[in-house]
């Protein structure tokens, strides 16, 4: 949530701030802003901001040139989407920039008034503004500023500061947002992501929490927040330009839909020509942990929650423990029974959702020691508070509406569920092999669905003047349903729901007739006939149906029941088939809408506030 871009260089800074801000804009697009120290009659302070898109702040910015600035892209906590509510917020001649929820602004804000300080926004940030001119005026040099201000801080922040009396330094600090700095021998640079600094450098440097670094064109020097000096290491980053560009595709959605077989070659490389799973592949400590495994709680948020609730078939199907899978915003609240020899899973895109960050601590807490992380940000805080992990190979993935981040998941839960199966005995040689092969021909499968594109696209123009639709899945396939539901909803706006099949005469049938179209994955397996059974009570009552089925699904296409067929039948690894179409649904139907695909209105990348 919130874009953040900080840059002190040799050369004019306004177009690196700019295009980091594009790069950033899923991170929030409601209002933008920067804010530059120009210096060419004495140091001046100028701020410009705007309300939506970067595109209309970029507009102010044509003839503005400065070497050292702030900017930032908001998604709204404090206050409504507004030009004064916008970042960067300033207080005398020094701004502000912020991403993350401060939780004891309203008694810093209160606090600062009494001092004489006026406040012209709704933010909790215009209160790390004023509180720094506060130490400032205090008589501490900006650094020492700095510290003092964010040891009063309550809950998180990655912030960036920039003042007129000091036209040669820029600030950051983080605790519990994300922040990078980026370093290149034409000047300093930091974001919220290090797609935003790819224009400038690959040399990045991930910084702690607490960590302060002190940013001038020729240096980069971090403190913690004792003041004391401390090394991160600089690493290259990985990813290209090339990476997080729309390319031939309409949208970042369709061209992440479509990346998907090279995101599962990817992830799954590490295996290479192996005739075995390794639990290596989980870390080297991996052999341990899984055989004191007892149990398992998986731990998420949104579509990987989702990808969890997969999981927990394979796990209890191939490896024969229990496992539970919580809501991470809700798991922390409740008074849970912590069990020795359980291994808690978190699963985030990010490796910064603050709920599954949070819940990953409140387990420890509890004593559940064994952990694990699959995260598609190998730098990420999820990934260093866990003691095994696995690094999916999916890219940078911009589209707020997850999709290839979401198949990733599922391939590395899979693994997960055959590496314990191996370890705990219950896995043969003859279904470690089938498992195998189906793993590394599942990129060639999935992008044979891919072609199945056209249909699903003619199918999505019955869908635009709906305003309900109803997913219907069984057992394993019922998680998948619930994806669908949740795709259709972020980027079309249409009110859709997802119950298990075997519930619609327990309540949702009353929803049913000829304006809700109901969506169904039927795959070849066990629960087939019964589905078939619940689709049936559908057409009984005058419903419209959208059936995603494998080879083998008899019933043929009538007035109101339209099929599509599957290329193969992939058994356990079905669902990761079976989303896909639902992708594309989603997908198209929000483009005969007109939404927003990429950017859905009220909602953010990742979600780095509770």
């Amino acid at each position: 949530m919130c874009g953040i871009v900080v840059a002190i260089a040799q050369q004019n800074i306004v177009p690196v701030l700019l295009e980091g801000l594009r790069k950033l804009e899923y991170r929030g697009y409601d209002s933008a802003g920067l804010a530059v120290i120009r210096t060419q009659e004495g140091p001046s302070l100028e701020r410009l901001r705007s309300v939506g898109r970067v595109a209309e702040l970029a507009a102010q910015a044509d003839d503005l040139q400065a070497q050292l600035g702030i900017a930032h892209t908001r998604w709204a906590t404090h206050g409504i989407p507004s030009e004064r509510n916008a970042h960067p917020h300033i207080s005398d001649q020094l701004a502000v920039v912020h991403n993350g929820i401060i939780e004891n602004y309203e008694i810093l804000r209160e606090r600062l008034q009494g001092e004489g300080y006026t406040f012209v926004s709704d933010t909790d940030t215009e209160a790390i503004a004023h509180l720094l001119h506060s130490h400032l005026k205090r008589g501490q040099d900006f650094v020492g500023a700095v510290r003092a201000t964010v040891s009063e801080l309550v809950g998180a922040y990655a912030i960036g500061v920039i003042s007129e009396h000091e036209p040669d330094t820029a600030i950051v600090a983080r605790s519990g947002s994300p922040l990078v700095v980026g370093i290149s021998p034409n000047g300093n640079f930091a974001a919220s992501d290090t797609s935003a600094l790819l224009q400038v450098t690959r040399e990045v440097m991930y910084l702690e929490n607490g960590d302060i670094a002190v940013l001038t064109r020729n240096n980069v020097r971090v403190l913690r927040a004792d003041g004391q000096s401390v090394q991160r290491p600089v690493s290259t980053s990985q990813l290209s330009a090339d990476a997080v560009e729309l390319g031939q595709y309409r949208h970042y959605m369709q061209k992440e839909i479509f990346e998907q077989p090279r995101a599962l070659g990817d992830t799954l490389a590490m295996l290479g020509g192996a005739h075995s799973i390794s639990p290596q592949l989980f870390g080297a400590d991996a052999q341990r942990v899984l055989s004191e495994t007892q149990r398992v709680l998986i731990i998420a948020c949104g579509t990987s929650w989702h990808a969890g609730m997969v999981a927990r078939y394979w796990i209890e199907e191939i490896a024969g423990i229990s496992c539970s899978v919580e809501i991470a915003s809700e798991y922390r609240y409740r008074r849970s029974v912590a069990e020795p020899g359980t291994l808690v899973v978190v699963i985030s895109q990010s490796g910064e959702t603050a709920d599954t960050l949070a819940a990953l601590k409140h387990a420890k807490s509890l004593g559940l020691n064994l952990s694990l992380a699959i995260c598609n940000v190998p730098e990420s805080a999820i990934v260093r508070e866990s003691e095994l992990r696995f690094i999916t190979r999916a890219g940078p993935e911009i589209g707020v509406a997850s999709t290839k981040a979401f198949t990733t998941q599922l391939a590395a839960l899979a693994l997960l569920a055959l590496s314990i199966g191996k370890v705990k005995g219950k896995l043969s040689p003859e279904a470690e092999k089938d498992a195998l092969d189906s793993l590394r021909h599942l990129p060639v499968a999935i992008a044979k669905v891919l072609e199945l594109e056209p249909a699903i696209a003619q199918w999505a123009q019955g869908f635009a003047m709906k305003q309900h639709a109803l997913f219907l899945g069984r057992g394993m396939h019922y998680p998948i349903a619930l994806e669908g539901a949740l795709k259709l909803k972020e980027i079309s706006y249409i009110h859709a729901e997802a119950y298990p099949a075997g519930e619609l005469k327990h309540g949702p049938l009353a929803l049913v007739d000829k304006d809700m179209p109901v969506i169904a994955v039927a795959p070849n397996d066990a629960l087939l006939e019964k589905l078939k059974s619940n689709l049936q009570e559908v057409r009984a009552r005058g419903g419209e149906l959208f059936v995603f089925a494998d080879q083998g699904f008899e019933i043929p296409e009538s007035d109101g029941l339209h099929i599509l067929r599957m290329p193969e039948n992939y058994g356990l690894l079905s669902p990761v088939l079976h989303v896909v179409p639902l992708q594309l649904l989603s997908y198209h139907a929000a483009l005969v809408k007109g939404t927003d695909v990429d950017k859905p209105r009220n909602l953010a990348k990742s979600v780095t506030v509770e």
